[in-house]
């Protein structure tokens, strides 16, 4: 039984010590401000794979132009993403649409209550499910993101590597034995909030932390080799030419299909650059096989790096004159003549983002 009391024992007393803490030094975010499910929601969505000082404009100006999931519902694609624009990860926010979609039109505007009904929506895993609704509707469900996998795998000292599946579920049985019946969001957004601002990935601030005398790894002076991961494959690069072709004060743009990366977005014609290939011979051969326009390649107009997440591209940006051909897409599914001052009507990826100001 002592084992079994000594756990107990030190649950309660992180539950206590986290709680208190995220009361006394929470961070006052736009979203923590109310307990409204489509607020907490679109939050937690667009802060994964997002920090919260880059992802706070972006909801704040989401929630301006969409205040109500109806809003969001009735709103068109192409505000969606300008909204989104410049934030990654496209999917979430072509998610969030069809999901909002769904509790307006299917649900009548009532939000799921539980975290096993918000799993029924599109982009809902089970961390933003946890998250939600336990957030908005007290509901004692747990979350496991990455900063709670850290803060859990030095708490605990988990040896094993948090990249295999049988580590991750015993991580989840942790988490759910921790959060409490009551405050279960507090918790929640506390165990996130100590790994964002303290449990940092390197050089975490121990001597801050509410559950210092409880993390296992602190004891042992191993916490900075908490979480063990397995060494990631090197990312690759990839070699790409971009064509601005002006013609008659008007810019060729072309849609991205909306499933894939950076789906829906509007973007400048190009592609890789084949093993042994010129930028020039490249931008010929793409235009006029994908893209079904014969060009004269011109001057460079920028050299852009841009990372993905699980590849990074060289884009070589050229000026070409346009010689002939209708633009007819390949890959993409439409393609556009337009003006310079009508490019805030678009939505362009980052990459594309680096060289507009220099047209």
């Amino acid at each position: 039984m002592a084992p079994i009391e000594s756990a107990k024992k030190k649950r309660a007393a992180i539950r206590r010590g986290l709680l208190a803490w995220y009361r006394r030094e929470a961070r006052d975010l736009p979203w923590r401000r109310t307990k409204d499910p489509y607020a907490v929601w679109l939050s937690e969505i667009m802060l994964q794979q997002t920090r919260v000082d880059q992802g706070t404009p972006y909801f704040e100006r989401f929630i301006a132009a969409f205040p109500t999931v109806q809003a969001l519902a009735a709103a068109k694609d192409a505000q969606v993403l300008k909204l989104w624009e410049g934030l990654g990860y496209y999917s979430r926010a072509r998610n969030l649409h069809r999901a909002a979609k769904i509790v307006a039109h299917e649900m009548d505007g009532a939000f799921p209550a539980t975290a096993e009904a918000w799993r029924a929506l599109p982009g809902v895993g089970r961390y933003t499910a946890g998250a939600i609704a336990s957030i908005a509707f007290d509901e004692p469900v747990a979350v496991l993101d990455g900063n709670v996998i850290r803060v859990l795998s030095r708490i605990f000292d988990i040896t094993e590597s948090t990249d295999d599946t049988r580590t991750r579920d015993r991580l989840w049985e942790i988490a759910e034995t921790l959060v409490p019946q009551k405050s279960p969001g507090d918790f929640n957004q506390a165990m996130m909030e100590l790994g964002a601002r303290v449990c940092t990935p390197r050089a975490p601030q121990c001597a801050e932390c509410p559950v210092r005398l409880h993390c296992d790894a602190l004891s042992k002076g191993v916490q900075e080799q908490r979480p063990v991961r397995k060494k990631k494959a090197a990312t690759p690069h990839y070699e790409y030419v971009v064509g601005v072709i002006p013609k008659n004060g008007r810019y060729l743009l072309a849609k991205r299909p909306d499933n894939g990366l950076l789906g829906g977005m509007w973007e400048f014609p190009g592609g890789p650059v084949l093993s042994g290939e010129t930028h020039q011979a490249a931008l010929k051969r793409i235009l006029r096989e994908e893209f079904g326009v014969t060009v004269k390649p011109g001057g460079l107009i920028a050299v852009v790096n841009h990372a993905y997440s699980h590849f990074k591209v060289t884009m070589n940006v050229y000026r070409c004159d346009w010689i002939s051909g209708t633009p007819t897409p390949a890959a993409h599914t439409k393609m556009k003549w337009v003006p310079r001052s009508r490019f805030a009507n678009y939505a362009f990826p980052k990459a594309n983002h680096k060289f507009l100001d220099l047209l």
